[in-house]
């Protein structure tokens, strides 16, 4: 079984492990648009929400919108409880219990925005270690995040894995020396584009079961 395989495990959370009802997400977008004066389009903000088009400030930038403006905005419009709320844990998140091994978390939501979501769903407990992603530290692809998790987990050597929803998770995997997993929560076809990753399976689930999960062979 995948999840007696590593000695340590690392998690992205939006996406992943849990995920927002849709009526807040168009509600963010609408209040950000009307802060820069641009309407977003149910395609554009999904496909933004959920990083479907890789990394996001190039996206903006393909769309005319400056992220050096849009993100405050995004930011500012937010709210922990509503969004708290409004979050639902994927039903394959309860992979986490099978795992008998230090378990870290790894995110690009902001600690004001996460500290919320983990208390309402009470699964704080589930992680070694939190770690967000800022300016200041990186973000994913970015290796820092990772292995500043790690180093907070008190993880002595051995061999990890970090999952998450996005190309970007599995590429800070491999930028920190780690596997990556990659969970396609959406279809291939809706993202445009294959994710590639030591494993890719469509849940948690596949990685209990011996044969179902597909392996990824020959990446150096």
């Amino acid at each position: 079984m995948v999840a007696d395989a590593y000695d340590f495990w690392l998690f992205d959370l939006d996406g992943t492990l849990v995920d927002v009802e849709w009526p807040y997400v168009r509600e963010t977008f609408d209040r950000v648009g009307e802060r820069l004066g641009r309407e977003f389009s149910d395609h554009e903000a999904e496909r933004l929400w959920y990083g479907l088009d890789g990394a996001r400030d190039a996206q903006l930038r393909t769309w005319g919108v400056d992220p050096g403006t849009f993100w405050p905005a995004f930011h500012d419009v937010e709210d922990p409880r509503a969004r708290a709320e409004a979050t639902y844990l994927h039903d394959d998140a309860a992979f986490i219990a099978t795992v008998d091994a230090p378990v870290g978390l790894a995110t690009h939501c902001q600690e004001f925005l996460t500290d919320p979501v983990l208390e309402r769903l009470d699964i704080r407990d589930w992680f070694d270690a939190v770690v967000c992603c800022d300016e200041e530290l990186g973000w994913k692809p970015d290796p820092a995040p990772v292995t500043r998790t790690i180093d907070e987990m008190g993880v002595d050597g051995g061999t990890g894995v970090l999952a998450g929803d996005g190309p970007n998770d599995v590429g800070a995997a491999w930028n920190a020396g780690l596997d990556g997993i990659h969970v396609e929560r959406h279809g291939h076809d809706r993202r445009g584009q294959c994710v590639l990753g030591d494993y890719r399976v469509q849940s948690f689930d596949e990685l209990t079961r011996p044969g179902r999960s597909h392996r990824v062979r020959g990446r150096e």
